[in-house]
């Protein structure tokens, strides 16, 4: 399959599918008539390229090339994903398609970024009314995993296609069979944003208190258990039936008026958007993206140290990203003379410090993933570890010879100094290209979880162990093996 993508619409979504392809090693082609386009799709990238890459512990694919078409016809030539993200007007989008299926393949996926209309709606008139499908994306679609996926009587192969694209993005299809207005997730928003309406318009809030609530409250629960796993919660352990029948009267209650619409009048409008300025009024747009980046990749990292909700996501992707690759190798796949690459990483946002580089502690970190990745390319996985042998680190030493900074892509590279017995003794080396960052030398002895006592490995471990230092003690000594600190260079 073709990893072209085209974007058909360059605006804030046609610029974060882009980046999301982008980043994720496709080609995109992009078309969009206004002159500022390729000021805005690289101001989007800007803010992609700090943020996304952080996500996983593993480096994305390299960047794909991106190119921008005089038409419609040149933009999807050869894509595999045709992307539409132009106005919400139905003649626009009709006529849009009709010029994408003129030209595109038959089998590529044609999905648009409509928040509201129908796939029935969009297909109206089209060639292969088939090959048009809802793919709505959440904004920054370059950190967001959501996409809903609405279809209606599509090529089920298409179908399938489309979602094993969007989940090779590290985003999640949510197939919706049966297609509704605003599809699911907007008509959560559209209940919250009315009722937020009459608040404001009300008295009883402003726009600043109506967020606090949400972000102080219920946002946080929603973020990683959703709605109906967090009142089964709520329900205690009689569960969801409990909940139901303690709350379920109140639905009979007049708190809400989502059956009612406050007059949208330049009143109204002109009492949010003071509030909204006075809440924020401080940052520019550009800011308040990139604080709001900052935020979702330490949310969201957080979740994925967890195993949970969109972290849960992040996970199977980096599953995926080490199938055939270095990543996922064992020992006998590996040669045994040349160092082995146990980390291939962007260094996320969160671990930058005040001097505006990547803090000591991380350097640790990173260091310790790559032994634990060595670890388990030597047969000490999860697996042996639950039978209860393990490594543990008796000493180590970190020299810090180069800045680090946020969205930087670093390899580590190890090499075994001493391999036998109980002994293990690694030497890494932190690159970005070929400008050496940092070295880690860490004394690890094999020990017995039950008796916590230093033992012999198993004897597999051992022999790959072996193998290595082997291998490696022909290699010439590194600069700084053994050196203490303070000792000259």
């Amino acid at each position: 399959m073709s990893k072209t993508a085209a974007i058909i619409g360059g605006g804030v979504i046609g610029g974060g599918w882009a980046a999301r392809f982008i980043l994720n090693g496709w080609n995109v082609q992009i078309f969009d008539p206004d002159p500022q386009t390729e000021r805005k799709i690289g101001e989007v990238m800007a803010n992609a390229r700090r943020s996304l890459p952080g996500l996983t512990d593993l480096a994305l694919p390299d960047e794909g090339t991106l190119s921008f078409h005089d038409t419609i016809a040149e933009a999807v030539s050869g894509a595999a994903w045709i992307q539409e993200s132009v106005p919400e007007r139905l003649e626009i989008k009709h006529k849009t398609f009709a010029e994408i299926q003129a030209a595109c393949a038959s089998d590529a996926v044609i999905g648009s970024s409509t928040s509201g209309f129908k796939p029935s709606e969009l297909q109206q008139g089209a060639t292969r009314p088939e090959q048009i499908m809802v793919a709505h994306p959440f904004n920054p679609v370059y950190l967001l995993p959501l996409i809903e996926l609405v279809t209606t009587d599509a090529d089920p192969a298409l179908v399938e296609t489309a979602k094993g694209i969007i989940s090779s993005l590290g985003m999640y299809p949510l197939h919706l069979k049966k297609e509704i207005d605003a599809h699911v997730a907007d008509r959560f928003l559209e209940a919250v944003w009315r009722e937020a309406l009459w608040l404001v318009k009300d008295g009883i809030a402003t726009t600043e208190e109506i967020d606090n609530a949400i972000r102080y409250g219920f946002g946080i629960r929603w973020a990683q258990m959703g709605l109906f796993e967090t009142y089964r919660v709520a329900g205690g352990e009689a569960g969801m039936k409990h909940f139901m029948a303690q709350f379920g009267p109140a639905l009979k209650w007049p708190w809400t008026k989502l059956m009612d619409v406050p007059d949208f009048n330049d009143e109204l409008v002109d009492l949010i958007a003071g509030q909204s300025d006075e809440q924020s009024g401080m940052h520019s747009i550009r800011e308040l993206e990139r604080i709001r980046d900052n935020n979702l990749v330490v949310m969201m990292r957080g979740l994925k140290a967890q195993d949970w909700g969109a972290g849960a996501l992040l996970n199977a992707q980096e599953r995926e990203m080490r199938v055939g690759t270095v990543h996922g190798a064992v020992a006998a796949d590996l040669p045994a003379d040349q160092l082995v690459e146990t980390a291939h990483r962007t260094v996320p946002l969160n671990w930058t410090d005040y001097n505006g580089h990547m803090t000591e502690s991380r350097y640790l970190q990173a260091f310790a993933d790559a032994t634990d990745r060595f670890m388990a390319i030597i047969g000490c996985d999860a697996e042996y570890i639950s039978s209860g042998g393990s490594y543990f680190t008796a000493e180590t030493h970190i020299r810090h010879l180069d800045e680090v900074h946020a969205g930087a892509r670093v390899t580590v590279r190890t090499r075994v100094v001493v391999g036998e017995g109980k002994k293990m003794h690694l030497w890494h080396e932190m690159y970005e290209g070929d400008r050496l960052l940092a070295t880690g030398e860490h004394f690890l002895l094999h020990v017995s979880l039950e008796t916590r006592k230093s033992t012999p490995p198993a004897p597999h471990i051992e022999a790959a162990l072996v193998r290595f230092a082997a291998g490696h003690a022909g290699l010439p000594s590194p600069e700084g093996l053994g050196r203490s600190i303070g000792a000259a260079k």
